[in-house]
């Protein structure tokens, strides 16, 4: 997965699946652009992914999360749950304040 985190007044941590950096997904009028600028920071294994989630958390940070795999981790941590993930063109994805 790729993640990268963004530090301003807020800590944002952009998580995505391997094979979705840099495509776009479009329905109907909504959009899901998986951007090289935001995403793509360090590649990480599921372990270091659920690692930096659980830190995350305890930091209070927010998460934009991207992918099936990536989205498994936040349910895994138990940041989200199915109800609040939506899709694009079957592309899960949550953004987690």
């Amino acid at each position: 997965m790729w993640v990268k985190v963004h530090k301003s007044s807020r800590v944002v941590i952009a998580i995505c699946d391997e094979n979705l950096l840099g495509k776009k997904f479009e329905e109907g009028i909504r959009q899901l652009e998986v951007r090289e600028s935001f995403f793509k920071g360090d590649q990480m294994s599921k372990k270091e992914v659920l690692d930096l989630i659980k830190r995350g958390v305890a930091a209070g940070s927010t998460f934009n999360i991207v992918g099936k795999e990536s989205i498994n981790c936040a349910l895994e941590c138990e940041i989200t749950e199915e109800s609040l993930v939506h899709k694009i063109k079957g592309i899960p994805f949550a953004i987690i304040v």
